[in-house]
C-alpha cells in the first residue's frame, strides 16, 4: 500500500454500507449520496456475471472468470463475497482499505449477507438499510417495472420480505431508512452520513485533547 499522503487526504475515512430489497430504491439513493458528498467513491465489485454492451469494465464491475474469482476469494482478497442468482460478487479488500486511509467515503451497495461479512472485518462501518413504506407499496413498485413475469415478481417480493427480516435480525444496521419520497430519502441519508462523520471527528478530537 502506498504510504504517500496526498494533499486531498483526510482522517475522515468511512465505509458506508447501503442495503435494501429490490424495489426499495437503494441504488438511486446510493448514487444520490455519492453525488452529494465530496470525496465519495463507489466500490466496484468483482463479478463472474457476463459483461453486457452497457457495462464498463472498472466502472460497473470488474469482470472475472469463475476460476479467477475463486482464486481471489481463497487468497483473502475480498472483504465480502456472495452468490446472487447463480453469479458471484466480491468487494476488493485492498482497494477499500486504501480509500479509507485516504479519508474517502467508501460506499458499498451490498446485501445483508455481505454487510454481515464486512462488519466482521470493519466493525466501524456505518450501515443503512433502505425500507419501502409498506409491503403493498413494495409489491406495487415491483409490478410497475412491467418487464418481468408475475411469477418472477412474486419470487422477488418473497425474497424482499425475507431480506428485510434478515436485516432486522442481523444487528449490523445502524439505521433503517424508509423511502417514501425519494428526494427526502436521499437528503436524509446524506444527513445521516455527514452527522456520523462529524460525530467521529469530535470523538477523535476529544481523545487527543489532554
Amino acid at each position: 500500500m502506498n504510504d504517500h499522503r496526498l494533499a486531498t487526504d483526510t482522517d475522515d475515512g468511512l465505509v458506508l454500507i447501503i442495503s435494501g430489497p429490490s424495489g426499495a430504491g437503494k441504488t438511486t439513493i446510493t448514487r444520490g449520496v455519492e453525488r452529494s458528498i465530496p470525496g465519495s467513491v463507489f466500490s466496484v465489485s468483482c463479478t463472474t456475471r457476463a459483461k453486457t454492451e452497457a457495462d464498463v469494465e472498472g466502472v460497473d464491475y470488474h469482470f472475472v472468470s469463475d476460476e479467477e474469482f475463486e482464486r481471489l476469494r481463497a487468497s483473502g482478497e475480498f472483504l465480502e463475497s456472495a452468490g446472487v442468482y447463480g453469479k458471484k460478487y466480491g468487494t476488493p479488500r485492498a482497494w477499500v482499505h486504501e480509500q479509507i486511509k485516504r479519508g474517502r467515503l467508501v460506499i458499498l451497495e451490498i446485501d445483508v449477507q455481505g454487510a454481515v461479512q464486512v462488519k466482521k472485518h470493519l466493525p466501524d462501518a456505518f450501515a443503512i438499510f433502505i425500507l419501502p413504506p409498506s409491503e403493498d407499496e413494495l409489491l406495487a413498485r415491483l409490478q410497475s417495472r412491467k418487464r418481468e413475469s408475475e411469477a418472477l415478481i412474486a419470487a422477488r417480493f418473497a425474497a424482499a420480505k425475507s431480506e428485510i427480516a434478515s436485516a432486522r435480525a442481523s444487528g449490523v444496521y445502524d439505521v433503517f431508512l424508509v423511502n417514501a419520497d425519494l428526494d427526502e430519502a436521499i437528503a436524509r441519508a446524506v444527513d445521516l452520513v455527514v452527522s456520523e462523520r462529524r460525530r467521529r471527528r469530535e470523538t477523535r478530537a476529544a481523545v487527543r485533547t489532554p
